[in-house]
């Protein structure tokens, strides 16, 4: 687990990527930060507009492919520049916008016959898998959404571009996975730990 400073030091190692982006510039990290942060973790990043708290891009990487400095770059990249959802950030979006990273485990593939007493609104995200197509929803979607289990299954579906109901065929395979998740409380504040179920 990561403390908030810890916590903050990536969220503005995100901030910095994106804004080296923004200026076509270079980022440089630090060897220290390189050797702290070296474990290789799933990250997801989410940023979201303040106050309004309203989605702005969501991007991230399931597996650990990479060390941790690294896959918050990448996901904090894409979260502002490749999500389809939305336009590109812009230089002036960066003071209206805060970070949300998440830290996943290794996805664990759930057994079908045991879905519904193994998987828990609030502690679990979702993994849904057919073939080379592959859905995820972190485990704020359904307690923001207000889901119960079967609307989680459903929607994760969707979100990989298959029917609602493609978690019974037997060729789709269903993972779960826990975070842990830190948010800045506002645009370069301080950073916070968020408790799981919670998801304000």
């Amino acid at each position: 687990m990561l403390s908030s400073e810890e916590a903050r030091e990536l969220i503005t190692l995100g901030r910095r990527s994106v804004m080296s982006v923004l200026e076509g510039e270079d980022l440089q990290v630090e060897g220290d930060l390189k050797e702290r942060f070296s474990q290789k973790r799933g990250v997801f990043v989410t940023l979201m507009t303040y106050p309004e708290s309203r989605l702005r891009g969501c991007i991230g990487i399931p597996y650990p492919l990479y060390p941790l400095w690294r896959g918050v770059i990448e996901a904090s990249v894409g979260a502002a520049f490749r999500d389809p959802r939305f336009e590109p950030l812009r230089r002036e979006d960066l003071g209206r916008t805060v970070w949300e990273l998440s830290l996943l485990s290794v996805p664990q593939e759930v057994p079908k016959d045991k879905l519904f007493e193994t998987i828990r609104i609030g502690r679990d995200g979702l993994l849904v898998e057919k073939g080379q197509t592959r859905g995820l929803l972190l485990p704020q979607v359904p307690v923001k959404q207000g889901w119960g289990v079967e609307e989680f299954l459903r929607n994760t579906c969707l979100k990989a571009g298959l029917s609602p109901d493609c978690w019974r065929d037997e060729d789709v395979k269903i993972y779960r996975f826990i975070t842990e998740v830190y948010k800045e409380v506002e645009p370069w504040g301080e950073v916070r730990r968020v408790a799981p179920g919670t998801y304000p």
